[in-house]
């Protein structure tokens, strides 16, 4: 079975996260630049089936969309352009880091380990995730 692909998408970093085949666990998969992220796809395409992406919808506390919200559609709009097979699905993102973030806390982690925001995202793209296959499960 094909995974699910989600983008915690960030002008700085992406975090990523996909489920394992079976569509039962959603894992953080990694974090990498904007501007590495197409050939990083491409890539990751060639050895794994990639049944949708997901991305995280960026919106202010009144449901408007929020100052990324432009990069993030710009950014869904150069993948759909480069893999114009794959669906697109968006999630309401808010609160996502702020998850993240708690999870950590939680987590157990040294001080140090806790401020990687490579880490933030990475965790954000699972939560992102985690709330796509809640809301498609029958």
């Amino acid at each position: 079975m094909p995974r699910i692909l989600a983008f915690d998408y960030g002008t700085k970093r992406i975090g990523l996260a996909v489920t394992d085949p079976l569509q039962i666990i959603a894992t953080g998969l990694d974090t990498i630049h904007p501007k590495d992220a197409i050939e990083y796809l491409k890539k990751y395409l060639l050895t794994e089936q990639v049944e949708a992406f997901v991305f995280g919808d960026p919106k202010q506390m009144d449901g408007s969309p929020s100052e990324s919200a432009q990069h993030v559609k710009g950014f869904a709009r150069t993948l759909k352009r480069t893999f114009p097979d794959i669906p697109q699905h968006w999630i309401d993102e808010r609160f996502t880091s702020k998850l993240a973030h708690q999870t950590i806390m939680q987590s157990g982690l040294k001080k140090q380990d806790r401020q990687n925001k490579e880490r933030v995202d990475t965790i954000s793209a699972t939560i992102i995730l985690q709330y796509f296959m809640e809301q498609h499960r029958l």
